[in-house]
């Protein structure tokens, strides 16, 4: 065991205005997060009131049994401020439901900073297929709790997911771009292996995203 690193604090974190993040975490011990669905429902409650607080714009997000993935853009540079606020006010809501103390999720929040527009989609299929690699469902439209079915059409969208950016990697057309978006996630990434993935020319009126590269850090994923 290296000494040093054991007492040394923690590297503060990368925090870039208008930077994308893919953040999450896990439960403590990879110990359940969300036992029913009243669970799932004060978590997307508690992360559109984050949207709110913090200014940001929510991509997409998925919440699994013992972990939640989210695509978040911060136009400040908030993200720790604001996911430390969702993972807190989530837990004191989860221990006091449970009547325990402790932690409820196992360290600090891992996060990974967008580097192109490339990276960013194929972190949308990634985080939406998240529950067909658990196997909770044959494809991402079988898991109630993630942006997916939002994003394709197939529900309606709640008031905390901008959506705008995600389609317009797809086409200006917006019931063509949800189609190519719904066939871009429902087929693997190793069938993309010939003929890579490429984005669309921005639409006018969406802000251009910043390229960043670099990851923060230092929770495994799940």
């Amino acid at each position: 065991m290296n000494v040093l690193s054991s007492i040394m604090p923690r590297a503060p974190r990368t925090q870039i205005a208008g930077g994308i993040y893919k953040v999450g975490s896990r439960g403590n011990g990879r110990r359940t997060l969300f036992h029913d669905a009243v669970a799932y429902e004060l978590f997307l409650e508690l992360l559109g009131a984050s949207v709110v607080r913090f200014c940001w714009l929510c991509h997409t997000y998925c919440l699994m049994p013992n972990h939640f993935h989210l695509l978040i853009e911060t136009p400040d540079a908030n993200i720790s401020a604001g996911t430390q606020w969702l993972k807190g006010r989530y837990a004191q809501w989860f221990n006091k439901r449970n009547g325990q103390t402790g932690h409820v999720f196992e360290g600090r929040f891992y996060g990974e900073l967008v580097e192109s527009d490339e990276h960013f989609v194929e972190l949308v299929r990634y985080i939406l297929n998240n529950p067909v690699r658990a196997g909770l469902c044959a494809d991402a439209s079988g898991w109630g709790w993630s942006s997916y079915r939002a994003l394709v059409g197939d529900s309606k969208a709640p008031s905390f997911l901008t959506t705008e950016r995600v389609l317009g990697q797809f086409g200006r057309d917006p019931r063509m771009a949800r189609e190519e978006l719904r066939r871009f996630v429902l087929r693997l990434p190793s069938e993309d292996a010939d003929e890579r993935w490429r984005p669309v020319p921005r639409p006018q009126g969406l802000t251009p995203g910043q390229t960043l590269v670099g990851r923060l850090g230092d929770q495994p994923k799940p």
